[in-house]
């Protein structure tokens, strides 16, 4: 089960997953973006569902994580990746609709998606869980105040039910990129290129200066981490928070 399917990491992360063979159950709001997806992977083999779910409402995310798990008659592994950012501002500035909807899709969309998806791994015996979070959920970051404290929430929901379920068979971790060249980050350097009047490409340089490693990640790297956090194989990684940032948050 992956969130967010329908472009950037959840996109990637689908097709990297049904490369190995995985049976896929795909949301997003984005319902014909996420048909696109869906139909790709379908041409070349892959077992796809698709669903229109809005990780804010209950009854939405409630409804598909019980059709996926009776449908598949299992849910082994859900990423719940859907989130969005906010534009760029401090915080004083930020309205408090702005600060509400980064917390509604970032954070009670996990607490949701958690909700439903570990009572059918409880039952099962087994079942990894893996909730993407940023690297802003570990540190500061300036003019993304909102984005931040809801990716803090994410860290602060995986390891608590990290330890509720971590004699249930149940794993849950949280993965914490930085930068990547995904849409997501795409606008948020159309924002800085506005303030600063440079190309979308001088202002990724921009942002990527301040990664130890000197870019931004490629959203490969980021999903070849999911996949190694959902292996049955890492059977005694639980309650973590996994930054996979070029050494941001090293300094």
């Amino acid at each position: 089960m992956i969130t967010g399917a329908a472009s950037g990491f959840g996109a990637l992360a689908a097709a990297r997953f049904a490369a190995e063979g995985a049976r896929l159950a795909l949301s997003d709001i984005a319902g014909d973006a996420l048909e696109e997806v869906a139909q790709s992977l379908r041409s070349k083999g892959a077992d796809v569902i698709t669903e229109h779910v809005d990780v804010t409402k209950e009854a939405s995310v409630a409804g598909h994580v019980a059709r996926v798990s009776d449908g598949f008659g299992a849910l082994d592994v859900a990423i719940n990746n859907a989130g969005l950012g906010h534009r760029l501002a401090p915080l004083q500035q930020l309205s408090v609709d702005e600060f509400d909807t980064a917390m509604a899709v970032n954070a009670r969309g996990v607490f949701l998606g958690m909700k439903f998806q570990i009572p059918v791994m409880q039952a099962a015996g087994q079942g990894v869980i893996l909730n993407v979070a940023s690297a802003a959920g570990l540190v500061g970051a300036g003019q993304l105040s909102a984005y931040a404290a809801a990716k803090h929430a994410v860290v602060g929901l995986t390891r608590a039910a990290a330890d509720e379920n971590a004699r249930r068979g149940v794993r849950i971790n949280a993965l914490c990129p930085s930068f990547s060249a995904t849409p997501l980050f795409d606008e948020m350097a159309d924002q800085v290129g506005e303030r600063t009047s440079t190309s979308r490409e001088e202002a990724y340089d921009h942002i990527a200066s301040r990664v130890p490693m000197g870019r931004v990640s490629e959203p490969g790297e980021v999903v070849q981490a999911m996949l190694w956090m959902c292996a049955p194989e890492n059977s005694f990684m639980t309650g973590q928070a996994i930054a996979i940032d070029g050494g941001l948050t090293a300094i």
